[in-house]
């Protein structure tokens, strides 16, 4: 009996947008731990809508026999074995001069490559695929590892970061387009004001790419515009002000407001009285939180308590594009960090021109 339903999963209105983009530009993503059901069940899905052409880093012979015992069509689905690549013995001698230009530690260059995060990684780097998704199977820190050591960094960008997008249409204050982006939830535990600054542009830079309007970007805060003077609020209200600095040099059309609380970033009423003349402001679209702590723990609290379904976490930072899946995430969460990251992997090049993408 097959376990792969022909609707499947339910359309939404970013998803439907997302494949509506991707069936006129499809993209190679990298799935680095095919091995898994859900993996088998989104690629084949992305693949019946002519959306992605999905490579799945594993043993062949495990991920068909899986494929089968669950009736999951697996054409036009690559399959690839690191250690038996074609490429793999290019991949070592690439990593020896990545170990030797940028002091990373590594006896055997086999041995690193031989793991999917970096085979997948690599990939990315080098142009034999497009993006990446992990983190099904395994801890986030050792694909985030493999990532910081293989593919290079936007040089503009501070430190990398994760961000999340929420989708929750039955949310009382999200905005019209039905998104909502969280930044920092993955990466910088206690980000400075210049980590602050660059995290509030470049996930501005990304929700204007998914809404196609101004995006409007919220520094969170216990305080509103100095209504608690402390080193954490007057922080914020800093990074607040180096990101509009640098929005205003750069032309980029991105609306940021803060140091505010929550309510005053997603509630207009709330606006309304904590801020003068906020009388007709609309609800942000980018929460960027203080330190790891607070944005981690508000994604779990909106996914598991208040039945919002995530997408990502979207990397950014790098000059390839990439997502990391939680390994509870849902065959829906896979699949729309997957569109996501394919569709961002489209405009890359546009939003970072300057990139050797």
């Amino acid at each position: 009996m097959s376990d792969f339903p022909p609707e499947f999963p339910a359309d939404n209105v970013v998803t439907t947008l997302l494949l509506d983009q991707l069936r006129r530009h499809p993209k190679r993503i990298v799935f680095t731990e095919g091995e898994d059901l859900r993996i088998l069940q989104v690629a084949a899905y992305l693949v019946k809508e002519q959306a992605v052409a999905p490579i799945l880093l594993g043993n062949r012979e495990r991920i068909r026999a899986l494929a089968a015992a669950h009736g999951v069509p697996l054409t036009f689905i690559h399959i690839i074995d690191p250690p038996t690549a074609t490429d793999f013995g290019l991949f070592c001698r690439r990593m020896e001069n990545m170990a030797r230009y940028r002091t990373l530690q590594a006896a055997d260059p086999a041995e690193i490559v031989a793991r999917p995060h970096y085979f997948g990684a690599l990939m990315v780097q080098y142009g034999q695929a497009d993006a990446i998704v992990s983190g099904n199977q395994s801890q986030p820190a050792a694909f985030f590892r493999a990532l910081i050591q293989t593919i290079k960094p936007l040089p503009h960008v501070a430190k990398i970061f994760a961000t999340s997008v929420i989708l929750g249409s039955h949310f009382k204050h999200l905005g019209n387009d039905g998104l909502l982006f969280l930044a920092d939830c993955g990466l910088i535990p206690n980000p400075t004001v210049e980590d602050l600054a660059s995290i509030a542009l470049e996930t501005g830079k990304l929700a204007r790419h998914f809404l196609g309007r101004t995006p409007r970007v919220a520094m969170l805060s216990h305080s509103t515009n100095g209504s608690a003077n402390t080193p954490d609020a007057k922080r914020m209200a800093a990074a607040a002000a180096l990101a509009r600095e640098r929005a205003a040099a750069e032309f980029l059309e991105i609306d940021i407001a803060g140091e505010v609380q929550a309510d005053v970033a997603i509630d207009p009423a709330a606006a309304e009285i904590k801020l003068p003349g906020a009388e007709s402001r609309l609800a942000a679209d980018v929460l960027v939180f203080p330190n790891l702590d607070a944005a981690h723990i508000s994604l779990k609290l909106l996914q598991h308590l208040a039945g919002a379904q995530t997408y990502g976490q979207i990397i950014l930072g790098l000059s390839r594009p990439a997502a990391q899946i939680a390994r509870t995430a849902s065959v829906e969460t896979i699949f729309g960090t997957t569109a996501a990251v394919a569709v961002e992997a489209i405009k890359f090049h546009q939003l970072y021109p300057d990139s050797d993408y």
